[in-house]
């Protein structure tokens, strides 16, 4: 009880899974959605431009073709996107693409991959937020910025297992602080210089000429590539929605093409015109700042000459907006990680725990993984943003390039009249093309420098993940074989139901969705006390889990064959003559929920024995311990607790 009441504290009180109400007041409108999904491309223009920009050398007239570059790619992978989130209006994103549309390898592939970006979006946001914090102090604070790192995760694991929105209400501020403060900035800093503007196009190509002059095309083609890619971290963030189409607002198709509109258009504005600002500012690297910081100082002492400790303040204020949005972002991979987890789960490729929901209705299990995770690779890679920086862009442009793949691959199939299927196909193959190129590119130029851990990483986890599937499908199939054995079983000539008697001796049967454990139990009880109980009922206490609570829709059918699973039970012990009846509840933990229907049942049949099967492995270890929950030994332990008796019937697999 105490224990309870300071979990309470911490996460907030317990919601109730079957309100109808309780979903809705959850599910993120596409502003809220912009600004907990959207955070994380956005907060990309912190660092995404400056590589772009500091790739191209003492060459920084190029930046103009980069911000146009920047812009156009942004829209391109945005409207691409657009189309999965149409044919997966439940989520899942890139994983579920891939998985549907190329296969299921590759979508396991896009699944590990999108893993690794997510705790890699915890992992660098955090780290860059705090390195921007970390500027306006000593460098005394410097050996202990990992230590904040890990307080900062910490935060926001709690702040997450109190519930999504909340978390979100609370970062609001921050993320439109930036919005408006970034805003103001590029403006004013393009205002500024307008008189440059008219010649920035003509004086670009003349410079762009004489520069192949003495390279050739050739190398300023490649000087342009290499920039690009080394930019592709700007485009991170812009797969969040599609990944988590199932926390929006209804209707849901149209929530996330709103919010994948906002955050096109604020990626595109604040990442393009931050390249420009660098242009028409002439920025340069300075040490121990960014360019970021070194061109917004420029801009506020021109709009404010003289300023002196007021324009510090200012900049401090813009700079802290943008370690604040770094924090936000961080906060999507606690968002979409434990959703790409719990669709994986769904599949059977990572343990089934993960598709659990705790009893403020978040993915927890997946919350706390991602952070344990993102501490890991943080501790590993000592806060470095530029290795960070490396294994984050090849895992995202490797799910981007698998997604749109698959996208390539439908419509080339699904050449309907009224479909625009052509059009589709041309934007999808054109999306492909440049996340597949920049997905290259990173691949040869920064192997050495960390590429070759993503691919490691990538590699373990889907090893892993085969290793768990296979375990998976060979519990099933074990499984179906039982319930093969007793299909069989006839039903007897009584027709009319017989009311279970409250004072007689009764046998509780805890049975779940295989009809032959069930039937197991049944059939042992009675061979083992012939004539002992003339009451027979069954309980089964379903997990509301993240794909029951995708909709209304998926809860109705997960109530449906409950109720066809117990009913089967109750008309069998009718048809032999026997009294039953039958109890069925929902919520977030089986456990919880088996033992309350049980203690409602002592209360109405004092007399009553419970029973249970427990699946038997003959190869038994940790791994497999995991893998399956100890639902009837956990049970066992609270009824036997309440001084109720419960007996496990082996069941071997």
């Amino acid at each position: 009880m105490k224990n309870n009441k300071i979990r309470e504290i911490i996460l907030g009180k317990a919601l109730d899974p079957m309100a109808s109400e309780t979903r809705h007041s959850m599910a993120l409108v596409a502003f809220l959605a912009w600004v907990g999904l959207g955070a994380d491309g956005l907060s990309s223009s912190a660092y995404g431009p400056e590589e772009t920009f500091k790739a191209l050398g003492t060459h920084t007239h190029l930046g103009l073709y980069m911000a146009i570059a920047t812009a156009v790619t942004v829209f391109i992978i945005a409207l691409a996107y657009n189309q999965v989130i149409e044919l997966f209006p439940t989520g899942g994103g890139g994983y579920r693409v891939a998985t549907k549309l190329v296969g299921p390898y590759l979508g396991l592939i896009s699944g590990c991959a999108l893993i690794l970006d997510y705790v890699l979006t915890i992992a660098i946001s955090i780290a860059s937020g705090v390195d921007a914090l970390a500027s306006f102090l000593p460098l005394w604070f410097q050996p202990y910025k990992l230590w904040a790192e890990a307080f900062f995760i910490a935060v926001l694991i709690v702040m997450n297992l109190r519930g999504l929105k909340e978390a979100i209400q609370i970062l609001l501020p921050i993320f439109v602080g930036f919005v408006l403060t970034h805003l103001v900035l590029i403006v004013y800093g393009i205002a500024a210089h307008a008189s440059y503007l008219p010649d920035l196009v003509p004086g670009t190509l003349d410079e762009t000429y004489t520069l192949a002059g003495s390279i050739g095309w050739s190398g300023v083609a490649a000087m342009l590539l290499l920039a690009y890619s080394q930019g592709g971290g700007t485009y991170t963030g812009l797969e969040a929605v599609s990944n988590n189409v199932n926390l929006l607002a209804e209707p849901r198709v149209r929530t996330g093409k709103v919010t994948m509109i906002y955050m096109a258009l604020s990626l595109a504005v604040t990442a393009a015109g931050i390249i420009l600002l660098y242009l028409l500012w002439d920025a340069s690297p300075i040490h121990g700042e960014t360019l970021n910081a070194t061109t917004f100082r420029s801009i506020i002492e021109n709009a404010n000459p003289g300023g002196g400790v007021a324009n510090q303040i200012m900049l401090a204020i813009v700079l802290a907006f943008e370690a604040g949005l770094l924090f936000v972002a961080a906060n999507t991979g606690f968002l979409g990680g434990p959703s790409v987890l719990s669709n994986m789960a769904a599949d059977s490729w990572v343990p089934h725990k993960f598709r659990y929901l705790s009893t403020r209705l978040v993915t927890q299990n997946g919350i706390l993984v991602m952070g344990l995770a993102a501490l890991a690779i943080l501790f590993w890679t000592g806060g470095s943003v530029t290795l960070l920086v490396v294994l984050y862009s090849i895992s995202v442009f490797l799910t981007f390039a698998i997604s749109l793949f698959g996208l390539c691959l439908y419509w080339a199939r699904n050449r309907k009249k009224g479909t625009h299927w052509l059009r589709r196909l041309l934007l999808s193959a054109l999306g492909f093309i440049i996340c597949a190129g920049i997905l290259v590119v990173l691949l040869v130029e920064r192997f050495a420098q960390g590429g070759w851990a993503t691919a490691l990483i990538i590699g373990a986890i889907a090893t892993l993940c085969i290793f768990i599937r296979n375990h998976y499908r060979e519990t099933k199939q074990a499984i179906h074989s039982v319930d093969e054995v007793f299909a069989t079983q006839p039903f007897g000539p009584n027709r009319e139901p017989i009311e279970p008697d409250p004072q007689a001796q009764t046998a509780v049967f805890i049975v779940g969705t295989s009809r032959g454990g069930g039937l197991h139990a049944l059939l042992w009880v009675q061979r083992m006390f012939p004539n002992h109980f003339k009451n027979f009922l069954f309980v089964n206490a379903r997990t509301v889990d993240a794909h029951a609570y995708g909709g209304e829709g998926a809860m109705d059918k997960m109530r449906a064959e409950a109720a066809e699973t117990l009913e089967y039970f109750v008309d069998f012990c009718h048809s032999h003559g026997m009294a039953a009846s039958s109890y069925l509840g929902f919520g977030t933990d089986a456990v919880d929920e088996v033992t309350r229907l049980c203690e409602e049942i002592s209360r109405e049949f004092p007399h009553a024995i419970y029973f249970t099967s427990k699946l038997i492995f003959t190869a038994d270890n940790w791994l497999v311990r995991m893998l399956h929950n100890q639902a009837s030994l956990a049970v066992q332990r609270r009824l036997h607790l309440e001084g109720l008796q419960m007996v496990i019937l082996p069941m071997k697999v």
